[in-house]
């Protein structure tokens, strides 16, 4: 048997630093010390799922203080967060403010920081909630899919990103608002 199975994510750090930390060796050590209370995921999926935005997501090892600072690679300097989520991470030697940003910028309920961000910047951008005053009620929910369809056909993803980003998703919705403003308008002469 290879005895290296027996020994800790850390000490095979120590062994030899290119060793492959899992994913479940940073839930491990992070489950037995912090409470699971204000970030974006549960432990019991956080092996999957983004600590920040809770996507469903391929991780990353995200170091709390950066390697360039001397953060080591090991479980006690790791989270694991979606790509989206590692870019925005803080790069600074102070461990504390890792878990700072991320119970103060995560949301409470899986998959939905992204689309709550498309939401605040629609506010910042036209002063207003999206669909505020209309009747979406009165309005077809596969009329508003379709619309939505429509769209996003005129739309891109950034080179390299993957999604869409919150901006782009805010301007969708203001079109597809805009189109349906417009037609309840023809429809009331």
């Amino acid at each position: 048997m290879d005895r290296r199975r027996n020994l800790s994510a850390k000490a095979l750090s120590e062994v030899n630093p290119n060793m492959a930390i899992e994913n479940r060796d940073v839930v491990d050590y992070w489950s037995a010390r912090e409470d699971e209370c204000g970030l974006g995921v549960d432990w019991a999926d956080a092996d999957k799922r983004c600590w920040r935005c809770g996507c469903e997501a391929e991780l990353e090892l995200c170091h709390i203080v950066p390697d360039s600072r001397g953060g080591l690679r090991e479980p006690s300097n790791l989270v694991l967060l979606c790509n989206r989520c590692h870019r925005e991470a803080p790069n600074v030697s102070d461990p504390r403010y890792m878990w700072v940003w991320l119970r103060a910028t995560c949301e409470p309920f899986y998959d939905t920081l992204w689309f709550m961000r498309a939401m605040d910047q629609y506010v910042a951008m036209f002063g207003k909630a999206p669909f505020e005053g209309m009747d979406e009620a009165a309005i077809p929910a596969d009329e508003i899919k379709s619309l939505f369809r429509q769209v996003l056909r005129e739309t891109v993803v950034h080179f390299g990103e993957g999604h869409l980003n919150p901006v782009t998703v805010a301007c969708v919705m203001h079109q597809v608002e805009q189109i349906l403003q417009a037609k309840a308008t023809s429809d009331v002469d």
